[in-house]
C-alpha cells in the first residue's frame, strides 16, 4: 500500500539550461526517483521570457507534488512565485552564483547526487515568503515574491552594474567592481515610510533592505538576526556619513555579523545589536515606501528595474521546502499562520505621505 502510495508521487525539474548539465542531471533524478519510488519525472526548461514562473505553473496542472528549481537564485524565486498558494514542495539543486536561499537553508552546496536525495526523501519544512507589490513611475503596479531580499540603494545599483559576462566566468567575485561602481554614485534614497501601520516617517540613506534572510556569499552576515520562518521580516538602513562611517559598516558585516556572531560565545562577546548613524535595524510585517524619484530595486540578487514606491510584507509559512531528513526521522516542518495575502496592496500614496 505504502509503495502504490508513493508511486502516485510526481516530481518536476524547473531547469536554467545554462546552469545545468542537463544528460547528468537526467540521470541522476532517475537514479533518485526509482530509489524513492516516484512516478516518471516531468521536465520543464527556462527561457529568456520565461523565467521560471510559466514553466513551473504548467507542472503544477501536470499534477506534480514536488518541483526542483534547478537554476540560480533568479529560478528559485520565479518558482517560488508560481508556488505561492500551492500544496506543492519547493526542492533546491544549486547551480548558481549566490544560492542564497540554499545558503540561509544551510543546505549542500555542489553536489547534485545530495540535494537530489533530500529532494526525493528530506522532509519539508515551511518558511515565511516575502511579497511586494511595486508601483512604476507610470502608477502601474506588479507583483513579486523573494525568497532572501528586497533592496534599493547601492545593492539594487550593484547588481544592475554587474557585468553579466563577468559574473558567469568570476562568480561572486564579479560584483566587486560593481560595489566600486556603485560606491561612486552620490545619489541618496529619499523616502516617506510606514512600518506596520505606524507613524509615517522620512529617511535618508544609501540602502533599504528588507530581508527575509541574513546571509549573503563570502561569510557575508548582513542581517545577524533574520530568521526564515519567524513571521517576520528584517529591515536595514543603511546610512554611513563619511568614508570613516563605510570602514564601521565593513567591520560590523564582515566582521562583528559575519564571524564573532557565528557562535554562542561570540554572539555573548558581542552583545546586543545596537543601531547607530551608520546601521538602523527594525523588524515588522509589512512595510510601505515612497521614493521621491524612480529608483532601482532587486530582488534576491535580481534586477527589477524602477520603483517609485512599494508596499511589501510577510506571509509567514507560505512556501513548503525540502530539506534533509531530522536525524531523529521526525519532521522540522514550521506551522504556518493565516498565509493570506491582501486582495492587492493599500495604495502606497494614501498609506505614505
Amino acid at each position: 500500500m505504502t509503495e502504490q502510495l508513493l508511486a502516485t508521487k510526481t516530481a518536476a525539474v524547473v531547469y536554467n539550461p545554462i546552469k545545468v548539465d542537463i544528460d547528468a542531471l537526467r540521470s541522476a533524478v532517475g537514479a533518485e526517483q526509482r530509489a524513492a519510488g516516484w512516478g516518471e519525472t516531468l521536465w520543464f526548461e527556462t527561457s529568456v521570457d520565461d523565467v521560471g514562473q510559466e514553466v513551473t505553473r504548467q507542472a503544477l496542472e501536470a499534477g506534480a507534488d514536488l518541483v526542483i528549481a534547478a537554476g540560480g537564485d533568479g529560478t528559485v524565486r520565479a518558482v517560488a512565485e508560481a508556488l505561492r498558494g500551492s500544496d506543492a514542495t519547493l526542492a533546491l539543486l544549486p547551480s548558481g552564483t549566490g544560492n542564497l536561499l540554499a545558503r540561509n537553508l544551510k543546505l549542500t552546496l555542489d553536489d547534485m547526487a545530495h540535494s537530489l536525495n533530500v529532494a526525493f526523501t528530506g522532509d519539508d519544512r515551511a518558511i515565511d515568503l516575502g511579497v511586494v507589490d511595486i508601483e512604476r513611475e507610470d502608477r502601474s503596479r506588479d507583483r513579486h515574491v523573494f525568497v532572501v531580499m528586497a533592496g534599493m540603494g547601492i545593492d539594487a545599483k550593484m547588481i544592475k552594474n554587474t557585468d553579466d559576462d563577468l559574473k558567469a566566468k568570476a562568480g561572486w567575485a564579479a560584483y566587486v567592481d560593481a560595489i566600486v561602481k556603485s560606491l561612486r554614485d552620490p545619489n541618496e534614497l529619499h523616502l516617506r515610510f510606514q512600518l506596520d501601520g505606524g507613524p509615517r516617517k522620512r529617511a535618508t540613506v544609501h540602502t533599504l533592505i528588507v530581508g527575509n534572510c541574513g546571509s549573503l556569499p563570502a561569510n557575508i552576515l548582513l542581517m545577524p538576526d533574520a530568521v526564515v520562518d519567524d513571521g517576520r521580516f528584517d529591515l536595514l538602513l543603511m546610512r554611513p556619513g563619511s568614508a570613516l562611517g563605510w570602514v564601521r559598516v565593513w567591520f560590523k558585516v564582515a566582521w562583528t555579523n559575519g564571524v564573532v556572531r557565528r557562535t554562542k560565545a561570540g554572539k555573548a562577546l558581542a552583545g546586543e545589536r545596537r543601531n547607530d548613524g551608520d546601521l538602523h535595524y527594525e523588524t515588522g510585517t509589512r512595510f510601505v515606501a515612497r521614493l521621491s524619484r524612480p529608483e532601482e530595486i532587486e530582488l534576491d540578487g535580481d534586477a527589477f528595474g524602477e520603483a517609485t514606491a512599494f508596499n511589501t510584507w510577510i506571509e509567514p509559512g507560505a512556501l513548503t521546502v525540502r530539506v534533509p531528513r531530522s536525524a531523529d526521522g521526525g519532521t522540522d516542518s514550521v506551522s504556518a499562520a493565516d498565509t493570506s495575502a491582501p486582495a492587492v496592496a493599500e495604495d502606497a500614496e494614501s498609506r505614505v505621505n
